[in-house]
């Protein structure tokens, strides 16, 4: 059963910091382009943050750039995002989400999110 399970979320003041993670299994993690992505209240959702298979490659939304860092821990299935700087328009609910595309085919996987509030 593929399973992505986001955690580390929670109640941060404007300025502060949190790391997010989000554990897979069921499937071949490294071979898994990885995403996060986040929904604010009353929005759709938006993509953060992309990294490649070897982690080598990361890519940020204008929004999040200078502030987040996106790794992954292969061996532990694991992929992060560290956020920093935080501003009350980052508040939402940040999804894990892994993209492979093979043979023709794309496979993509979902976890249910783990909630970020910034507020003083």
């Amino acid at each position: 059963e593929v399973q992505l399970v986001e955690s580390g979320g929670g109640l941060v003041q404007p300025g502060g910091s949190l790391r997010v993670s989000c554990a897979a299994s069921g499937f071949t993690f490294s071979s898994y382009y990885m995403n996060w992505c986040r929904q604010a209240p009353g929005k759709g959702l938006g993509w953060v943050s992309g990294i490649n298979t070897r982690g080598g490659s990361t890519h940020y939304g204008d929004s999040v750039k200078g502030r987040f860092t996106i790794s992954r821990d292969n061996a532990k299935t694991t992929v992060y995002l560290q956020m920093s700087s935080l501003k009350p328009e980052d508040t939402a609910v940040y999804y894990c989400n892994g993209e492979r595309r093979l043979f023709g085919k794309t496979y993509n996987y979902w976890g249910h999110g783990t909630q970020v509030t910034v507020s003083s």
